[in-house]
């Protein structure tokens, strides 16, 4: 499983991040959801911040490119195996420093990607 951090987490139900959390779960993915605001998706707390973590293998964006770079050292410094650009949130400048760091840029869908086997 792939131990992955949801950027972009909300409580709300009708937003995609709020589904990938989801998803990921039923796919038996341990998740960690960080936003900008407090809540819970699918019972998990959405993590504030820059939370410290360790042993993330992907990271999902639902930021989009304008509200990227605050957290460009923060996903650099996890050292992901991958970034995910869901549609709206791709990134050129965050996908050149990715890949500088050995981080593969995927431009794609987390939830097609769950739903065809391809995670």
């Amino acid at each position: 499983m792939k131990k992955t951090l949801v950027l972009g987490a909300t409580p709300n139900p009708d937003r995609y991040a709020y589904l990938a959390v989801r998803a990921l779960r039923r796919h038996g993915h341990e998740v960690a959801p960080v936003g900008i605001r407090s809540g819970e998706v699918d019972g998990l707390p959405i993590l504030l911040d820059q939370p410290a973590l360790e042993g993330i293998h992907t990271v999902s964006l639902y930021v989009g490119p304008q509200r990227q770079p605050p957290y460009y050292d923060y996903l650099l410094s996890l050292k992901p195996k991958r970034i995910i650009f869901n549609p709206g949130t791709e990134n050129p400048e965050l996908a050149a420093l990715a890949q500088a760091h050995g981080i593969e840029p995927v431009e794609g869908c987390t939830l097609v990607m769950l739903s065809i086997g391809a995670y």
